[in-house]
């Protein structure tokens, strides 16, 4: 049980509030700067905010620096999404489990 509580704390804080959902290309538009994450044919992986996109190209920004990706280059395309379950998950974790487990900690080397 000692063990257990600080490997369940862990999990719920290395959650992330945002999520990777997967779309289709077609699917995509140029209305608001999302960030996207694309597995590429050759198992590359690149993320970054969507600049632009058309019929057979899309260009993202990712520290400063565009990169072009070709339609036919595309495995895999997630947009990412705001999760208010996670986060109010990991608040949860924060504000009530943490006190709880300090104060079961100090209960049980007293």
């Amino acid at each position: 049980m000692k063990k257990l509580l600080p490997i369940l704390i862990l999990s719920f804080l290395f959650q992330s509030c945002f999520s990777y959902k997967s779309v289709n290309f077609n699917d995509i538009k140029n209305e608001k700067k999302q960030k996207f994450e694309v597995s590429k044919l050759d198992k590359r992986i690149i993320k970054g905010r969507l600049i632009s996109i058309d019929e057979n190209t899309m260009i993202l920004e990712n520290k400063g620096q565009k990169q072009t990706i070709l339609k036919d280059e595309i495995y895999d395309l997630k947009v990412r999404k705001f999760s208010a379950l996670k986060t109010m998950s990991t608040v949860g974790v924060i504000y009530y489990v943490f006190p709880a487990a300090g104060l079961v900690i100090i209960i049980l080397t007293s």
